[in-house]
């Protein structure tokens, strides 16, 4: 039977197995098993934290931040003519469309994810930003407002996301006394 290395995270020696006073033989310094299990408050902590980035979920989420955009700040004024969502009411409008597509992932998505809709709709904005910039006639605003509402239409996905999860998860469960 092979012994188990423990690899010393100070200084790198290579320790056998049960440690003396879970210390490194070589330099003395404090060793921690680093698989110990969660107690009950670092759990409830650790309850709201994303552990990592799900590519199928970003794209999911860029295929809904995408077309909530291009459907409701677009592609609804080609039905509706009396509505008109060019330059800065088209960003006006986009930043709450934003938050609900974060609110809709979150709720979807199993897991937390918060990042993936926020990374998706810093994609989406780019181009939404620019072509209402570059399409604005009436409504005008200087090209800096449309860099600060797209940052303000990120922030609010979010907040979108984390809500969406909040609702998914239920209510905390109550800490034990």
């Amino acid at each position: 039977m092979a012994e188990k290395k423990i690899i010393c995270p100070s200084c790198g020696f290579k320790n056998s197995a049960p440690l003396p006073n879970n210390r490194c033989v070589s330099c003395g310094a404090k060793i921690e098993d680093i698989r110990r299990a969660l107690n009950r408050q670092e759990e409830l902590e650790r309850r709201y934290q994303q552990e990592g980035f799900s590519v199928g979920w970003f794209a999911i989420s860029i295929v809904i931040m995408g077309v909530l955009t291009a459907a409701l700040v677009m592609g609804l004024p080609m039905v509706l003519p009396t509505l008109d969502f060019e330059g800065s009411a088209g960003m006006l409008i986009a930043i709450p469309v934003w938050f609900i597509g974060g609110v809709l992932v979150g709720l979807i998505s199993p897991g937390k994810t918060f990042v993936e809709p926020v990374v998706a709709v810093f994609l989406v904005a780019m181009p939404t930003a620019f072509l209402l910039f570059e399409t604005q006639t009436v409504k005008t605003m200087p090209a800096f407002m449309y860099v600060l509402m797209s940052a303000l239409g990120v922030l609010f996905t979010l907040i979108g996301s984390y809500i969406g999860e909040r609702v998914q998860m239920g209510p905390p469960p109550k800490a034990a006394d």
